[in-house]
């Protein structure tokens, strides 16, 4: 009987882990396009950036296109290479009913107070999202890239939901908006 009981037990640890795992990846993923959205709109939109082509003019010059700098590839890298440090701005709040776990900020962008209360945050939680996030960007820089080099609507649920899998529970993307 005993023996039964710590077979069921072993049976359920990987689906648990499996669930936090998940958990951790989507969470990480959200707050990955929050926290580039939130860069992107912190350019102000005036700013551009000179783009040259490899093609040269009749009159020998070269071809230079001026594209907005907010959303251009240059800027999208650049923020893709630093973005992940700012998970040591978020913690842990595990839903009583669901028992899954989200990834909310801490650390409020303009100072203002913010209720913490079942926000769990420690070095382990940071380290881990950040991990996350890292590798996030890493194997889905282009598609990060493409989702954001545009304005578009619902970027988190698309990208983290409908084109990595990353997140089993967010809204319902048709698959055409894709």
């Amino acid at each position: 009987m005993l023996l039964g009981l710590a077979l069921a037990l072993a049976s359920l640890l990987p689906a648990a882990g499996a669930r936090r795992s998940q958990d951790l990846h989507c969470g990480a993923c959200r707050a990955l396009v929050d926290e580039l959205e939130w860069e992107i709109a912190q350019v102000d939109p005036r700013k551009t950036i000179q783009m040259g082509s490899f093609r040269i003019n009749p009159d020998g010059s070269q071809s230079v296109v001026e594209v907005p700098y907010a959303r251009s590839e240059a800027h999208l890298t650049e923020l893709l290479e630093r973005v992940c440090e700012k998970m040591k701005e978020y913690g842990e709040k595990l839903d009583p009913a669901t028992q899954r776990k989200s990834y909310v900020r801490v650390i409020s962008r303009d100072g203002t107070k913010m209720d913490l209360s079942g926000v769990k945050f420690d070095g382990d939680i940071i380290n881990s999202l950040k991990f996350a996030c890292e590798s996030i960007a890493e194997e889905y820089e282009d598609e990060l890239i493409e989702f954001l080099s545009h304005e578009a609507d619902n970027v988190k649920d698309r990208l983290c939901s409908k084109r990595t899998d990353l997140c089993d529970h967010a809204l319902h993307i048709p698959h055409d908006e894709l």
